[in-house]
């Protein structure tokens, strides 16, 4: 994040871009392109269940590894910079690893190709389609509870993409107040899962073994950026560099 400009992406990626004559066929395969990250991320993640670095691990199958960005860069794009702020100082350049998503240098930057975005967008995709699988049997989850936990976790997601975005514009001090948001829904949804009016209830015993490492998943990857947005938002300005 030491990189990320605090214009946010007009003044790097679109101004390079020049006129994006995209129709919307052009969209929507970059789009699908993205989608397909998507779930490639949530591929790896599955995948490495039980492991205890499974967030710094999938990180380096999506080609997301320190050794492949250079803090020199003097073109970094915004997609590029706010890498840095998802794996503490890891911080990759528009270059794939050997796993990672390719990215075609034509291609426009957007929220899509943040990794942020893409763990967090990837994880609650996971976490959703675990509760629904349940949630959706009255026999199995009373109706209460299934819309209770499921709005929790659309909240939690909605407030964290909102702290992206301002994240991706150089708002730091904005985007630690959303995941701080995001955040408080997060614990609404462990509150709710951990309930011990709820522990008759086995199936809600059993997804949660699932749920609570996701949910622990997505809080280390906030706090983390929102560690780096403070620590961006105490490095001296270039006014009183000058000064």
């Amino acid at each position: 994040m030491s990189n990320f400009e605090s214009d946010g992406p007009s003044d790097n990626e679109w101004d390079d871009r020049g006129e994006l004559a995209w129709n919307e066929f052009d969209w929507e395969k970059y789009l699908r392109e993205q989608d397909d990250v998507l779930q490639k991320y949530v591929g790896f993640y599955e995948k490495s269940k039980g492991r205890t670095d499974r967030i710094d691990h999938v990180a380096h199958q999506m080609g997301w590894d320190q050794e492949d960005w250079s803090s020199d860069d003097d073109e970094l794009s915004p997609a590029g910079a706010d890498k840095a702020a998802f794996i503490a100082t890891e911080n990759p350049s528009n270059d794939s690893g050997p796993d990672g998503p390719d990215y075609e240098d034509s291609d426009p930057y957007t929220l899509h190709k943040n990794p942020i975005f893409i763990a967090t967008k990837a994880i609650y995709l996971t976490l959703k389609r675990s509760w629904e699988r349940v949630a959706t049997d009255p026999a199995k989850i009373p109706q209460p509870v299934a819309i209770h936990v499921h709005s929790s976790l659309y909240l939690g997601e909605e407030q964290a993409t909102l702290a992206i975005q301002a994240l991706d514009f150089g708002d730091y001090a904005m985007a630690i107040s959303l995941f701080k948001r995001a955040l408080r829904e997060l614990n609404q949804s462990f509150a709710l899962l951990s309930d011990r009016k709820h522990e008759h209830i086995r199936p809600l015993t059993t997804l949660r073994d699932d749920i609570f490492p996701k949910l622990f998943d997505l809080r280390e990857i906030w706090l983390r950026v929102m560690n780096e947005c403070r620590e961006e938002l105490e490095r001296p300005s270039d006014e009183e560099d000058e000064d």
